[in-house]
């Protein structure tokens, strides 16, 4: 059983640089909520209520959203404003949040390393801070589903189209069930000439315990930092590692063309401003 999640949130948002010099991007709003809150949801959704954010200098505003905050809720009280105060109050009680600090990116390996102690030696999944997921079954449930069958750790993997390649960690595996795959490799952002399919991890995982001591043994990568990929490659070597091909919706938050399509998206479905979003939409293109 999965009891705890991971959600990395310590990277520094260079691709959103200036707003990210003060605001966490796993901040920034999809329309009226945080991106961070949509990976949360998704855990929760997935079974799990025990949730470590692993972040840096200049996330505390993380924190503080997940608190409580007296002054803005008795504000809305007296208002009665009470849709809102209820909306308010439920996210400091949305699950049980804990917290621990990334001193310097190191990369995403270091990242959970970080969760070490917290997690001690049960199974875990991670949600990556800036990937937002959709389908009738939580991407994390799916891959819980595959971890209770097979008892092993478990990506979740989607064919990625040939120009992105490079920016993806792309598997190699032998397709053993419908959207499963027993992985061979793993490659870390290959050339696309090189790449050994097109499967490529999006950022949801459920590993176990051993993958600390295999993060341990990884050397870091160009950048010094520590590549989740190169830990799951040592991690084959002593038990079998699963793929399972995410057949849902993938929004990419952490880059800035994705993250205003994923805000168009969202705006869409929004019955408040749809009509405004399209008829500006319309006018525009």
């Amino acid at each position: 059983m999965i009891r705890k999640a991971v959600i990395p949130a310590a990277g520094l948002g260079t691709r959103f640089l200036p707003i990210t010099k003060s605001i966490p991007k796993e901040m920034l709003p999809i329309i009226n909520k945080p991106i961070i809150q949509f990976v949360v949801e998704e855990a929760i959704l997935s079974g799990i209520n025990d949730i470590l954010i692993v972040t840096g200098r200049g996330k505390r505003s993380i924190e503080d959203y997940f608190d409580t905050s007296p002054e803005l809720e008795n504000h809305l009280f007296h208002k009665k404003k009470y849709n809102l105060l209820k909306e308010v109050k439920d996210i400091s009680s949305i699950a049980e949040i804990h917290y621990i600090r990334q001193k310097d990116p190191k990369g995403l390996g270091d990242a959970i390393l970080k969760a070490e102690k917290h997690i001690g030696d049960e199974p875990f999944a991670v949600l990556l801070g800036d990937d937002l997921t959709e389908d009738s079954k939580p991407c994390t449930k799916q891959l819980i589903d595959v971890f209770e069958r097979k008892g092993r750790s478990v990506i979740a993997v989607q064919e990625i189209p040939e120009a992105r390649i490079s920016s993806y960690g792309i598997i190699k595996g032998e397709c053993i069930e419908e959207d499963l795959y027993l992985m061979e490799d793993v490659v870390e952002k290959p050339d696309p000439r090189d790449a050994p399919s097109n499967l490529g991890a999006i950022g949801r995982y459920v590993f176990t315990p051993e993958i600390f001591d295999c993060i341990k043994k990884t050397p870091p990568s160009l950048g010094d930092e520590i590549q989740i990929a190169d830990a799951i490659k040592i991690l084959m070597r002593d038990q079998e590692v699963y793929a399972h091909k995410f057949g849902g919706r993938r929004y990419d938050a952490g880059n800035k063309s994705d993250y205003i399509l994923t805000l168009i998206k969202f705006a869409l479905r929004d019955e408040e401003i749809r009509r405004d979003v399209l008829n500006y939409l319309r006018e525009e293109v």
